[in-house]
């Protein structure tokens, strides 16, 4: 067993690398000597690898991964992409309430599993799932987005069961970053301006520190928020 010394090897599956926390974990990766691979809708600023992918969609998640491991030793994953569906639930389109559903917790689980038969057998593979402070406390005007982190908490820990000693899985519980994420949304569902939240860059560095845990050490579940976090506790 090697040292930890905080260096990246392979390459990285990012979905959602193109904005806000992906972008950021993308260029943390890009710096520690990974290869981001970047899966999104939208173009990245940066110079990476980049795959146009609706993560919603399970078949093409699927040949995005295997075009992937297919020029690159495939490292980890790192599901990034999210979406967000405010009011109460009645009031929200159901495909829109479903759409939150298929990107943040199915396209989670369609990612990780396109991506399993390709990791390194020595047991280095590294899964990060993004899940949210609202994955483990519930909020009003929220219910897509809180039953989708739910959910991706839950997949998370049964993962980590079953892939233990054969890939390293981490949960990360991030609070209030300053991203786009809350862009176009009404007053009443952003931050307050007087909010703090987090760089994304900060919390892209503890995504780095768990994808670069050596092998038989593994950070479980993170939980990072900013210090004066509303959502938690």
């Amino acid at each position: 067993m090697s040292p930890f010394n905080g260096s990246l090897r392979g390459a990285y599956i990012v979905t959602g690398g193109a904005q806000g926390l992906g972008a950021a974990v993308a260029d943390a990766i890009s710096e520690r000597g990974g290869t981001p691979a970047v899966f999104d809708l939208k173009t990245p600023a940066a110079d990476h690898a980049f795959t146009l992918v609706d993560v919603a969609d399970a078949e093409a998640v699927q040949h995005a991964v295997n075009d992937v491991a297919d020029a690159y030793r495939l490292a980890g994953v790192v599901a990034c992409a999210g979406i967000d569906a405010c009011g109460r639930l009645e009031d929200v389109p159901f495909e829109a309430w479903e759409r939150v559903i298929k990107v943040n917790l199915i396209g989670t689980a369609a990612l990780v599993r396109a991506a399993l038969p390709h990791f390194p057998a020595d047991g280095s593979g590294r899964i990060v799932t993004v899940a949210s402070t609202l994955g483990i406390r519930a909020l009003s005007d929220a219910s897509a987005y809180c039953a989708s982190k739910f959910g991706v908490v839950g997949f998370t820990r049964a993962l980590a069961v079953e892939l233990r000693g054969r890939v390293g899985v981490t949960c990360l519980l991030p609070g209030g970053m300053a991203t786009g994420f809350f862009d176009g949304r009404e007053d009443r569902y952003k931050p307050p301006s007087d909010a703090q939240l987090n760089s994304p860059g900060d919390v892209a560095a503890a995504v780095v520190f768990a994808l670069a845990q050596p092998v038989g050490c593994e950070v479980r579940e993170l939980l990072i928020t900013p210090s004066l976090e509303s959502s938690w506790p």
